[in-house]
């Protein structure tokens, strides 16, 4: 008998449950999707997760006759909330092997890992039974005592959100802050990775993260850039804070400028990527551009992107900012783009 439990217990030990993310292909704005496969001898390691497949006829990815889609694992996470659990970020391809057209990841051009995002991602606690914001409307006085608050007048939900801070780091994600935000209810954090493609991975997971952990809280997440409408509040974005060797190194002002005006031609294509109803949100007002225009400034949080004072007290060797992103948006795909006009410049 004492055998026959140590084998069991054994065996126990000796699976894993790997929880395959992926997004799905509804429009303007894609879902996160995942469930779980067991796996026996897993050794902790990208190589152990095998291909998998899903139904894509139920998630707006292939036709029911034609249904199948591959789930190509590309990223690794521990999970923190479940015993022998692992996060396994996906790639969807078609079942030929080529990237599916909702796949923004595999259209990032940056194999050598050249380019460094920063991306800070805002969003709103929505409680489902008031549909409005946590928290609101107890205090209508204007925004502004809320941002980088403190105490039960002004910070909703902060005991999910300093678990959503401990579950990222615990997974292995570089998460570098948090913030209680301008609107009530209203958060920010932020992820730093070395290389687009982890960049989105983390963001991604992070997100996965965060909507799980409000079923536990039954809080929903508003990822919505302007969910309040047409008032007075500002909206949620994604900021994006980026560099590649010539930004971090060059040590020119006029490089700097080169690289900014590259910007200025292809605002449609940014803003094509940025998210779904980011007009809603880039006005002029509550610290953002027009989506009509285009502008760049140091310490300019009102331009399309802002040139960080340290770049510049660095002697112009450092980052960007794009403030345009929504918190909605697909980070593979504003990555994708940000690289894309950045080596269009003419250096």
């Amino acid at each position: 008998m004492k055998n026959f439990i140590l084998a069991k217990n054994l065996l126990i030990m000796n699976k894993a449950k790997l929880e395959y993310i992926w997004l799905d292909g509804y429009e303007p704005t894609a879902n996160l999707r995942s469930k779980t496969k067991i796996v026996s001898d897993f050794k902790g390691t990208l190589d152990d997760c095998p291909m998998w497949s899903f139904d894509g006829s139920s998630t707006r990815q292939a036709e029911g006759n034609a249904s199948d889609c591959l789930l190509k694992p590309v990223a690794l996470y521990e999970d923190p909330d479940r015993k022998n659990g692992w996060l396994v970020m996906t790639e969807v391809l078609n079942a030929d092997g080529t990237p599916h057209a909702s796949n923004g990841r595999a259209t990032i051009d940056d194999d050598d890992d050249d380019f460094w995002f920063g991306f800070e991602q805002e969003y709103f606690l929505w409680d489902p039974e008031t549909n409005l914001p946590f928290g609101f409307p107890k205090d209508q006085t204007p925004q502004g005592q809320f941002y980088c608050s403190v105490g039960a007048k002004n910070a909703f939900g902060r005991e999910m959100i300093e678990e959503h801070l401990d579950q990222c780091i615990e997974a292995g994600i570089n998460v570098e802050g948090i913030n209680a935000e301008v609107a009530s209810g209203q958060w920010e954090y932020q992820c730093f990775a070395q290389g687009a493609q982890k960049a989105g991975d983390e963001m991604w997971v992070s997100r996965y993260l965060l909507e799980r952990l409000g079923e536990k809280y039954g809080l929903a997440i508003e990822w919505h850039p302007k969910p309040l409408g047409d008032t007075d509040w500002n909206g949620s974005g994604m900021h994006a804070n980026f560099s590649n060797e010539v930004l971090r190194t060059c040590g020119s002002e006029e490089v700097y400028s080169k690289i900014c005006e590259a910007f200025r031609p292809v605002v449609k294509e940014h803003i094509d990527v940025y998210g779904a109803h980011n007009e809603q949100r880039l006005t002029g007002q509550h610290e953002t551009q027009s989506i009509h225009e285009f502008s760049f400034g140091v310490s300019d949080r009102g331009a399309s992107i802002r040139i960080p004072i340290m770049t510049v007290e660095k002697g112009w060797k450092g980052w960007l900012e794009d403030r345009r992103p929504s918190s909605n948006g697909d980070p593979y795909k504003i990555a994708a783009r940000i690289i894309k006009t950045v080596k269009s410049a003419k250096l």
